[in-house]
């Protein structure tokens, strides 16, 4: 049944990341990744969010595991930062990384912080 959930979950996140990382592409342009940073950093405010309620596993397969875990992506945030290297965008580079990082893991204190507020 977990299996089911997950799958469930990633059927609603994989492509809700396809579709915001072209929006914001086509509002921003693609010469910085911000639509990989947008999923990665939404994704971090909901994990944390779940991940501060009181949830049963079954939730949090479905939306922390699945939904989460489909809507973001490490792999592209590495590959779309080693692409700007490559191509000697090196400032960019960085900024991807550091930005990512901060901005995810802030996003993730946030959720927890205000899944914490209302329970």
């Amino acid at each position: 049944m977990t299996v089911l959930l997950v799958a469930l979950g990633a059927a609603v996140g994989a492509p809700l990341r396809y579709l915001t990382d072209r929006a914001v592409q086509a509002r921003l342009g693609t010469r910085f990744p911000w639509g990989t940073m947008t999923v990665n950093v939404t994704g971090s405010l909901i994990l944390g969010f779940v991940v501060g309620l009181p949830v049963t596993p079954v939730w949090s397969a479905l939306l922390g595991t699945g939904f989460c875990g489909a809507l973001t992506t490490y792999s592209t945030f590495s590959w779309e930062t080693l692409t700007l290297a490559r191509a000697r965008r090196r400032a960019p580079a960085v900024a991807n990384v550091v930005l990512s990082i901060i901005a995810g893991l802030a996003a993730a204190y946030l959720g927890l912080f205000l899944a914490h507020t209302i329970d």
